[in-house]
């Protein structure tokens, strides 16, 4: 593809934070292969070790020299926007954010593009914020953050959508959030899903006994569901997570020896699992996840929770196998009913193939060149 367009123009992509490797860091990822040459903006940064960030300049917060605030960066809350609006585009012609949170509360010229990537709505703001209000991180802080969120979130939620009026364009990962944008910023979007390397994945000639999830274990993942379900139905599944916390620690001690749990280990390693499992299982209600369409890449079926993006992207009985109700019951019937399918692997494989990474740099090439046309008149 022609990049003719963006020679000579300086390029910043801005994210919430760069702390773990999560899916919206896959995606700054996915944005610095196409745009290599990019500054990266953030309010804090703890990946030093990531060779991705090798060479990058990369500018961050205040936040980032506040202790406590910066290793913990929800407690940063009402800081983050007014860091993120401090920092100085004035010499950027294009700028992506790739954001669920503040990072699209910053301010650009009129002159330079200025493209929001949302992952969601900022969830604590709007769509799930009474279950983020029920399951709090802040374990001894707790009851103080439940006790200041209620007051703080009116202001929060009117200085979100402002924000929100500040891109010039948004773009959405699925067709849900390009949903979730609309209701609650009244903007219109386009949807551009991430995408993943589906040449990197392996295939295993034979399935294995056990089931896989993978991801970080916070509540709302659904890893609690997880364990009691195979705590009853006493199958066998690995569990993997790098997720080493109170929630971690107390699920692994009243898991019976059916469940494997695997800390910490390598993405060949997972590959591998995905490979010989049986079947995937993603039980969480999500905007959007990769994870699911790793497995399939690994010719492995899915077994999910019949809600929000999965319905976008998935045949059931044929890539997937749904469930209705996040309770232990609706999760072991979809179980059972799983059991008695076949599926054709090499149609799952073929299926994953439409989140190829060739078109992300595509549609994302072509939504920048389109809009830079548009400016030109």
């Amino acid at each position: 593809m022609k990049t003719d367009f963006l020679n000579w123009k300086k390029i910043a992509i801005v994210c919430d934070w760069i702390k773990d490797m999560w899916w919206a860091e896959v995606v700054l990822a996915q944005l610095l292969e196409i745009f290599p040459e990019a500054d990266i903006f953030t309010s804090i940064f703890f990946q030093k070790w990531n060779p991705i960030f090798d060479w990058k300049k990369i500018i961050t917060s205040s936040i980032q020299n506040i202790p406590l605030l910066n290793k913990s960066h929800k407690l940063a809350l009402t800081l983050r926007p007014k860091a993120f609006e401090r920092f100085d585009f004035s010499g950027y012609d294009i700028v992506i954010s790739s954001t669920t949170a503040e990072s699209k509360w910053i301010i650009t010229k009129p002159e330079t593009l200025f493209i929001c990537y949302c992952h969601t709505p900022t969830r604590y703001f709007w769509s799930h914020y009474h279950e983020y209000i029920n399951m709090m991180e802040f374990w001894i802080l707790n009851p103080i953050g439940k006790w200041f969120m209620p007051r703080l979130v009116h202001n929060l939620r009117k200085w979100d959508f402002l924000a929100a009026q500040r891109p010039d364009y948004f773009l959405a990962n699925s067709k849900n959030t390009k949903n979730r944008i609309k209701k609650y910023y009244n903007r219109e979007a386009e949807v551009v899903y991430p995408w993943i390397d589906t040449e990197k994945f392996i295939f295993s000639s034979e399935k294995k006994d056990f089931y896989l999830y993978v991801w970080r274990c916070i509540p709302y993942k659904k890893f609690d569901l997880i364990v009691d379900a195979f705590n009853k139905n006493w199958k066998k599944i690995a569990i993997i997570t790098n997720t080493d916390n109170k929630l971690f620690r107390k699920l692994k001690s009243i898991s019976k020896e059916n469940i494997s749990w695997k800390l910490n280990i390598s993405f060949e390693e997972i590959k591998k699992y995905y490979s010989e499992a049986k079947a995937f299982l993603f039980p969480p209600e999500e905007d959007f996840w990769l994870v699911p369409i790793e497995a399939m890449a690994s010719w492995t079926p899915v077994i999910a929770f019949w809600k929000w993006w999965a319905l976008e992207t998935v045949v059931d009985s044929e890539t997937w196998v749904f469930f209705g109700e996040q309770t232990v019951e609706s999760l072991n019937k979809a179980i059972e009913r799983f059991e008695k399918l076949s599926f054709d692997y090499d149609k799952i494989k073929k299926h994953s193939e439409k989140f190829d990474k060739k078109y992300f740099k595509q549609n994302i090439l072509e939504f920048i060149e389109k809009k830079i046309i548009k400016r030109r008149g």
